[in-house]
């Protein structure tokens, strides 16, 4: 009967989930349509605005995380609400700030489901990833500097600095698409 996951240290739950690359799947935008379906039948009541695929997997052409990554954006919602309806149909809660609330679905006491989620619930107008997608979609160089950073670092580090050694790429790409795309959304 191993710990549940809230009973995992940090440590623990790295071991149990990985990072691990793998080729681009176009199976990736099916699952997403999946979930998008799911969070919509989830919150007939809430207005979403718009859920939205992103992440690596979102990236023609590159290496991806494993994992599909929407983000969802509440307008004038109750976002921990809105979390909390998630969490009752199996969702995990991972993280929570201001305005930000991060879950997942797929993380198991035995590890990865075949299907994994990572959803970000955000407000109208913080919507960074999208900006980034959208800039690496349509500059393929610079998608494939990203696999290349990506590639270099999976082995190295555990999750937490992974993600914190991708930060300065990404917030430089990101900058550069809001200049370049304006209020695209």
């Amino acid at each position: 009967m191993g710990k549940e996951l809230s009973e995992m240290t940090l440590a623990e739950l790295w071991e149990l989930f990985p990072i691990f690359l793998v080729q681009h799947d176009d199976k990736w935008k099916n699952y997403y349509k999946e979930i998008e379906a799911s969070i919509m039948d989830l919150l007939p009541d809430y207005p979403v605005e718009r859920i939205s695929h992103i992440g690596s997997t979102a990236i023609q052409g590159t290496f991806e995380e494993w994992g599909e990554i929407p983000a969802q954006r509440g307008k004038k919602a109750d976002m921990e609400e809105l979390a909390h309806v998630m969490e009752r149909n199996g969702f995990i809660g991972m993280s929570a700030e201001t305005n930000r609330i991060s879950l997942n679905k797929g993380y198991t006491k035995e590890g990865f489901a075949d299907k994994v989620y990572h959803i970000h619930l955000r407000y109208t107008g913080d919507n960074d990833e999208l900006y980034f997608r959208d800039y690496l979609n349509e500059h393929p160089q610079v998608a494939k500097d990203y696999e290349s950073l990506k590639l270099e670092l999976w082995k190295k580090y555990d999750r937490d600095a992974y993600t914190d050694a991708k930060t300065e790429f990404i917030r430089k790409w990101t900058t550069e698409a809001r200049r370049i795309y304006g209020d695209r959304y």
